[in-house]
């Protein structure tokens, strides 16, 4: 069965965006595909915001997204892998969807809510399993 990220990204961003928000996605920089300019990255990670006033040609397809923005006045061409999405939300409320950084995760686990008080539920739970520790993902707001 085809992954349901790209349907759920499409979804949450035009759900952001008809509720007169700005979408941002939280990108792993060092997923393979992934082409942002290197001094936007902090942490192997970087936040882009994708509303309709921030960037041209925007194209939310099933393999990636891709669009045109501009950086320090130079436009870049963007193309981020949709498995490279960490999370989609709403910069002035913090509402959307994170997602799990390993496609391998069963698809129920495809979805948990990117408030305040996520945190707690991104932790692993278990004790010996072989996946490794992970510390609650970190979203922040970009002005």
């Amino acid at each position: 069965m085809t992954s349901n990220r790209p349907y759920l990204l499409r979804a949450i961003y035009d759900w952001i965006s008809d509720n007169g928000l700005t979408p941002y996605v939280l990108v792993d920089a060092a997923h393979p595909g992934v082409r942002v300019p290197a001094h936007v990255v902090k942490n192997g990670q970087v936040v882009l915001n994708l509303a309709m006033r921030a960037v041209a040609n925007l194209d939310l397809g099933n393999d990636r997204i891709a669009f045109e923005a501009r950086f320090s006045g130079v436009s870049q061409s963007i193309v981020i892998p949709v498995q490279a999405v960490l999370a989609l939300y709403a910069q002035e409320n913090g509402q959307g969807m994170m997602f799990p950084a390993d496609e391998n995760d069963s698809p129920a686990a495809n979805g948990a809510d990117a408030s305040d008080d996520s945190g707690d539920s991104s932790e692993p739970t278990g004790g010996d399993d072989d996946r490794p520790k992970r510390g609650a993902p970190h979203l922040r707001v970009v002005k």
